[in-house]
């Protein structure tokens, strides 16, 4: 907890500090999230510069964005310093808002959000996608210097979320989690994650309600939208669909290590998943080893392409019930090949992935400060 009199915080995390600076809370309050943004945004310059004074001056800025402010700020704190500033972009703002139907691409609103999206882009020395497809989104909106636009496609990098494989292993021994559910011969298929309406749970209950007693259900996670579904479970007798609550990060190894098939549950409105996927659950998933059904089809799909699951074309109960009927009446030796998602894991083992990032910093910083010395920046 950061007091009153204090402007940041500063705690340690093994050999790394972290800086924590004061903003409002925003618990259930969309009003006050947006303020906590531009607060976080507007002060982050100043803080960071008073750290500067009593520690080393930083080689490069990584600007990570749960929202845009992160990355204005992280821009503004470069320039000041005069070292290259890397933009990581988690989701695309303000396509969200559009995909979400709050808001109209092309009001003025929506022109004006683009237009300061271009120039973060423009202005930033690298671009970090997590996703496997997401530079199309530049070349979607013609930004790129080939089209004609303001954006260097070069300094585009892709580096994937992954999991630590020798972590997530030594999980598996060390934090066993019991469950008598895990003792059936039932087919059981897992879900891990938060449950809100965004994650749509109902579909799980939809598809169990079709499939039958031979089938089992493990929802794990807790959320808003957990009661209601309780509710819904017991007014309708679904049996087959357990809710298990929320359970420790460390005991989801063990957890998936039991399944029979891993279920990544999504919506197939709202979200453009054509640019592919980077949830820290596929790949949680696919170091267990088991099987992964995805509820929605995705560009660049991780599963088809090391055949280690399967996709539905149509996010229905009906289409999502028959996939798992697949995949249960395979036979042993067809259902151990889609088994093979420790091969695909390798790719997105976290310490390859951390390499591949570091060699990427590296070149953006030589980028940066040739063209410095030669009085392009």
């Amino acid at each position: 907890m950061i007091e009153d009199n204090q402007k940041y915080l500063v705690k340690k995390y093994d050999e790394v500090e972290a800086v924590f600076i004061k903003t409002c809370g925003y618990e259930n309050s969309a009003k006050n999230r947006v303020i906590n943004m531009f607060q976080f945004g507007m002060k982050l310059p100043k803080i960071a510069k008073m750290y500067a004074k009593t520690n080393e001056k930083p080689d490069v800025i990584i600007a990570s964005s749960p929202h845009p402010f992160t990355m204005m700020a992280g821009l503004k704190i470069a320039k000041k310093f005069g070292i290259p500033c890397i933009c990581e972009v988690r989701d695309f703002w303000p396509e969200v808002f559009f995909y979400g139907g709050k808001l109209k691409e092309t009001s003025l609103l929506g022109r004006m959000l683009l237009a300061g999206e271009r120039r973060i882009y423009k202005k930033a020395d690298g671009i970090t996608f997590l996703k496997e497809g997401d530079h199309t989104y530049i070349t979607e909106k013609g930004w790129s210097t080939e089209q004609g636009g303001s954006i260097d496609m070069d300094k585009c990098i892709y580096i994937n979320n992954g999991v630590d494989v020798k972590l997530f292993d030594k999980r598996v021994k060390d934090f066993h989690f019991e469950d008598a559910d895990f003792n059936s011969d039932k087919f059981k298929i897992v879900y891990c994650g938060t449950i809100r309406p965004v994650n749509n749970i109902d579909l799980i209950l939809d598809t169990a309600k079709i499939l039958g007693d031979d089938y089992t259900f493990l929802v794990f996670g807790t959320g808003n939208c957990v009661e209601p579904l309780k509710k819904r479970i017991e007014e309708e007798q679904i049996n087959n669909v357990k809710m298990k609550g929320y359970v420790d990060n460390k005991y989801i190894p063990s957890i998936l290590s039991h399944s029979s098939l891993n279920l990544l549950n999504y919506s197939g409105k709202d979200y453009n998943w054509s640019r592919g996927n980077s949830s820290n659950k596929l790949f949680e998933y696919l170091a267990s080893g088991k099987p992964v059904l995805s509820t929605v089809k995705m560009g660049y799909g991780i599963i088809e392409r090391y055949n280690c699951g399967m996709s539905v074309e149509r996010t229905t109960p009906e289409e999502i019930a028959e996939k798992i009927r697949t995949i249960k009446e395979l036979s042993s030796d067809t259902y151990a090949d889609l088994c093979n998602a420790r091969k695909a894991v390798e790719e997105f083992d976290i310490p390859n992935l951390s390499d591949k990032y570091i060699a990427e910093i590296e070149r953006i910083i030589i980028k940066f400060n040739s063209k410095k010395r030669k009085g392009d920046k």
